[in-house]
């Protein structure tokens, strides 16, 4: 699986390495993608999510079960 949030939705994003002759080549930045277990109290179960260091600080703010809540909204199972 590619480097992908599934919180926020980060992605890798592309661009150029210059080079000191400034030859260009492509190159891509990942995002930190992380593999975390969280607890669901409401289900009595854990769930493994693929979040960004930014996606855990939204956890942290919203609180899992609202996250968990919108990823579910946007059709990804969880």
């Amino acid at each position: 699986m590619s480097a992908f949030c599934q919180v926020t939705g980060r992605k890798p994003s592309f661009g150029k390495q210059v080079s000191h002759s400034h030859r260009r080549t492509s190159r891509r930045w990942n995002p930190n993608i992380q593999r975390r277990r969280f607890y669901l109290p409401s289900e009595g179960r854990t769930i493994t999510l693929n979040v960004s260091t930014k996606g855990l600080k939204v956890i942290d703010r919203d609180g899992i079960e609202s996250v968990v809540a919108q990823i579910r909204a946007r059709g990804e199972k969880v």
